[in-house]
């Protein structure tokens, strides 16, 4: 019963923030800082874990296949794959769940707490569509974009790193990218971004938008919201394939 009285409110929430913006101009600011925030601020750790992540998968991998008659071209297959189709766009955004997903529901928490929610109900501005709408639009136009950049930086990775290690020579491991590529992995793999980008903003900003209490209740949210987020991110990502592949 619990779990369907917070998804009736979750629910309620998304409808609530689905009207017409008082100010489009002052929604629109508030849309471009939070593509700023959400995307220019999770650049660097994105970039960082990317490249060690096919950095990792060219070392595993190479390991893994000790047989001389397997042909290493099977090396930049393997790492093409399994990073297109599952590391950047559900590890990156189990990553950016606690990145971003923690920093909306504590802001939000902090200003429920503060009533500065009250405040502009008061006022007349709807503060669903306010403060959560721009969030959630920010989130899916910048977190599929941070997607297709960790999947070239973790190509690059496993490129840099296997021909740097003597692994495979670079003209192998480019032979093997586009040997036997399927076009739609990454049609599939934006799939997941765009989904779980709506999982990352959204969530954090019903239990950020919901908080009561003091600070205490602010960490406590705001860490659930982490874990309620992962866990979502993780059962999309079997539906999703379960569906789609």
């Amino acid at each position: 019963m619990k779990f369907l009285a917070h998804f009736g409110k979750y629910m309620l929430m998304l409808k609530g923030m689905l009207s017409k913006p008082e100010n489009p101009k002052l929604y629109w600011k508030e849309f471009m800082h939070q593509c700023s925030e959400i995307g220019i601020g999770s650049l660097g750790i994105v970039s960082i874990i990317s490249v060690f992540m096919g950095a990792v998968s060219t070392l595993q991998t190479a390991y893994q296949i000790s047989n001389p008659l397997i042909s290493k071209v099977i090396i930049a297959q393997i790492v093409r794959d399994t990073v297109i189709l599952e590391f950047s766009p559900t590890l990156v955004c189990i990553v950016l769940a606690g990145v971003v997903g923690s920093k909306i529901a504590s802001e939000l928490g902090n200003m429920r707490v503060s009533e500065q929610i009250d405040a502009l109900e008061i006022m007349g501005i709807n503060s669903k569509t306010y403060l959560i709408l721009p969030k959630i639009l920010a989130a899916i136009t910048t977190i599929p974009l941070l997607v297709i950049l960790s999947m070239v930086l973790g190509i690059v990775g496993g490129r840099l790193t296997g021909t740097l290690a003597g692994i495979i020579s670079a003209e192998t491991f480019d032979s093997g990218l586009m040997e036997n590529f399927v076009p739609y992995n990454v049609t599939f793999a934006l799939m997941k971004a765009y989904t779980f980008s709506f999982i990352i903003s959204s969530v954090p900003a019903y239990y950020g938008y919901h908080v009561k209490g003091g600070s205490l209740e602010i960490g406590r949210n705001s860490t659930t919201s982490v874990v309620v987020s992962c866990i979502t991110i993780l059962l999309a990502d079997y539906v999703l394939a379960a569906i789609l592949l």
